[in-house]
């Protein structure tokens, strides 16, 4: 059974449209079958966006890890004009439907790439993610290792987890790891997380 976090999708493309609507902002995104939350922009989604956050400086890199079809980062690249938004997914399909929609959409600020495109220099001002919780324990502490890794000095991410599928686990694991988690928000089953070195 094929999932969103494979490198290719084998589901037979369908694009359709998705609405993302916000308090600041609505757009229409196009999705297809074969990436996270095809259907609909995820509900832990929605309520990371309306949280927000503090707005980083201008010239910032912001990154979206795990960026689907690019609700997040189409988001972030509309609220912070004058920041670069990193899109990386492993899913082939989810990377170009957040270039296309990022380029319909008229904003030139988004790079939509593989994860190992990102040049290895960049550091993060801000990691934004739902991430992949389904993908396994091991894979998924891996991926977020990887890029809190890679936050700048005074850097943040904001994450979103479900609450019945570890949100608490996870918190406690990245604390054991040596990072400041807070808990942000907690709204429809879902834990807002602050991670700060």
């Amino acid at each position: 059974m094929p999932h969103y976090f494979d490198r290719t999708s084998e589901a037979p493309s369908r694009p359709h449209q998705v609405d993302l609507v916000l308090a600041d902002w609505r757009a229409e995104l196009v999705s297809d079958r074969g990436v996270f939350s095809s259907g609909a922009v995820d509900p832990g989604t929605l309520e990371l966006l309306r949280a927000g956050g503090r707005a980083p400086e201008d010239g910032s890199d912001l990154v979206d890890v795990g960026c689907g079809y690019g609700p997040i980062a189409l988001t972030l690249a509309h609220r912070f004009p004058a920041c670069t938004l990193w899109a990386v997914d492993i899913n082939k399909r989810a990377v170009e439907l957040t270039g296309a929609n990022a380029q319909r959409l008229g904003l030139p600020n988004v790079r939509a790439v593989a994860p190992e495109a990102v040049p290895p220099e960049v550091r993060f001002a801000q990691i934004w993610s739902n991430p992949p919780i389904r993908v396994g324990k091991a894979a998924l502490h891996d991926l977020l290792t990887t890029w809190l890794a890679r936050l700048a000095s005074g850097g943040e991410a904001r994450l979103v987890v479900q609450r019945h599928l570890g949100s608490d686990s996870l918190a406690a694991w990245l604390r054991g790891e040596g990072y400041t988690v807070d808990r942000v928000g907690s709204k429809k089953g879902y834990r807002l997380l602050r991670v700060t070195r």
